[in-house]
């Protein structure tokens, strides 16, 4: 695979991030490049003569983050529950590309999500914990659903402390109410007003219940 075509490619388009939890803006001319993920950080891209890989491109501000994530994969090592991390330019990842939906999009669609997603996701903040890092920041965009089993996206607040409580929230509104939603296609506006809402809010003054209620009840007047 000729590396300076990719290099060359990924040097056409310009990532620039918008502000706190904002998504990153992606402009410029570039043919072979797919993207395939826009975050707060970075957007994914996947070259169409190397399909097996993926290219995160940060923007200029957030490269710390780029050097934590490379940090991270370095300590995780291989992982079944994370991508595999390949190597670095100078300001993106290589990394495989994994097949699969987010569990944000299971919930606009209305794909099931199977109780294993969360036994894997334990699993995988265990495996981050024995290897001295501290799993969080995760969320709805950052677990793939993968053939049944969870595969975490996004390990660039892994050297970071404290406990921002998203994966306690979203596993206990799992367990105790998503028997009322499964199956029904959640509209983006309503996910979208729950996050919000998350984000603008200290996780120590959350109540998972009430979130949940919330949504609930948004999602029963808007149908």
């Amino acid at each position: 695979m000729e590396w300076d075509i990719i290099e060359k490619e990924l040097n056409q388009l310009r990532v620039s991030s918008k502000g706190e939890n904002e998504l990153v803006i992606v402009k410029g001319h570039y043919k072979k490049l797919e993207c395939i993920g826009v975050g707060t950080d970075a957007a994914v891209f996947r070259f169409s003569d190397a399909p097996k890989y993926a290219f995160k491109v940060f923007s200029d501000d957030k490269l710390g983050k780029l050097e934590n994530e490379i940090e991270v994969y370095r300590k995780l090592g291989p992982s079944e529950y994370f991508p595999v991390y390949y190597g670095r330019g100078l300001n993106y990842l290589v990394m495989s590309f994994e097949e699969g939906i987010t569990l944000y999009d299971c919930l606009l669609k209305g794909i099931h999500i199977p109780k294993q997603i969360i036994l894997d996701v334990d699993e995988a903040i265990n495996y981050g914990q024995s290897k001295g890092l501290n799993p969080r920041d995760i969320h709805l965009k950052n677990i793939l659903l993968q053939e049944g089993r969870a595969k975490l996206l996004d390990v660039s607040e892994y050297l970071n402390p404290g406990n921002d409580k998203r994966w306690e929230y979203l596993k206990e509104g799992y367990l105790e109410h998503y028997h009322l939603i499964d199956g029904k296609a959640l509209p983006l506006l309503l996910i979208e007003t729950v996050r919000k809402w998350y984000n603008q809010t200290s996780p120590e003054s959350l109540n998972v219940h009430d979130v949940v209620k919330a949504l609930i009840m948004l999602f029963r007047m808007g149908t």
